[in-house]
């Protein structure tokens, strides 16, 4: 049984954060979802299904106000979501009966890595990444604050990313956006690279969710090299340097070679360094 179901709009790479914890812990999480601009046209439930065209109308009960990260003006959720989930959005997380909603990307991780059995947490393919005795959350809670500082470092850097891409996506980034893209791109990395370049196997000392969450918001940053030509339109030049910081650039893409994390960064949503795209960029 899935120790985790998730709705959201796909791909998501801060989805990838519970699925890649759940393939190195042995674990199963169940993810329902669509491509953003048709989930609108689901009812948002930890039952989610796609409506039937009859049931897309404002009477329906579950029919509110979109507020937030959807062009649509309409969506439906039903009173049980949003007791689960109070802020509405997505991803979305419950438990395997539906009762506990979890939300945010790295508490969802945590979740992931917290609900693995003991037995789950010292397999030969944790220990080979250097991943502690105690798992992927660390051992002890000393341990695991730091893990969960590393996980708060990277919320202003996941916020900028969020709100740049959308903006550039719909072909209005400002200069301001750019700059503030640009402050927190390089406050991060310089972080990510003090740690990377410690010698570690992982950016909290042992391998843990730390580096997950690192690989998948460095990846969600770097759609930027896919909408060149939206750079171009709104007048701006790339915020990603593949120069510099070359300890979190060399983790990276370590980690994202690895199997667990293949399985959902492949299909070129991260350029080569060969790439044409990324030598203009």
């Amino acid at each position: 049984m899935a120790v985790l179901r998730i709705f959201s709009y796909l791909p998501n790479p801060r989805v990838w954060k519970a699925t890649i914890a759940a393939r190195l812990l042995g674990v199963e999480v169940e993810v329902v979802g669509d491509r953003p601009k048709a989930l609108p046209g689901w009812l948002w439930d930890f039952d989610a299904r796609p409506l039937e065209e009859a049931e897309k109308t404002p009477d329906n009960p579950h029919a509110r106000t979109s507020r937030r990260g959807f062009s649509a003006a309409m969506l439906y959720k039903t009173d049980a979501f949003l007791a689960a989930h109070p802020f509405g959005t997505v991803p979305a997380a419950f438990d395997p009966q539906g009762g506990t909603g979890i939300f945010e990307s790295n508490s969802i991780l945590r979740a992931v890595a917290r609900a693995a059995a003991p037995e789950r947490r010292q397999t030969e393919q944790l220990a080979a990444l250097g991943a502690a005795a105690g798992g992927l959350y660390g051992e002890g809670p000393y341990e695991a604050a730091r893990i969960d500082s590393f996980l708060d470092a990277g919320l202003v850097f996941a916020r900028e990313t969020q709100a740049y891409l959308l903006a550039l996506a719909a072909r209005k980034a400002t200069q301001e956006m750019s700059d503030r893209m640009r402050e927190a791109y390089a406050f991060y990395l310089e972080g990510i690279d003090n740690a990377a370049g410690r010698g570690g196997d992982g950016l909290a000392g042992p391998f843990s969710i730390a580096d997950i969450a690192f690989v998948c918001d460095f990846a969600q940053f770097r759609r930027e090299e896919h909408m060149l030509d939206r750079l171009e339109h709104c007048g701006l030049e790339p915020v990603y340097q593949p120069d510099g910081q070359p300890s979190a650039h060399a983790h990276f893409d370590r980690l994202r070679r690895l199997p667990a994390f293949a399985a959902d960064l492949g299909d070129g949503y991260v350029l080569e360094a060969e790439s044409p795209e990324r030598k203009r960029a």
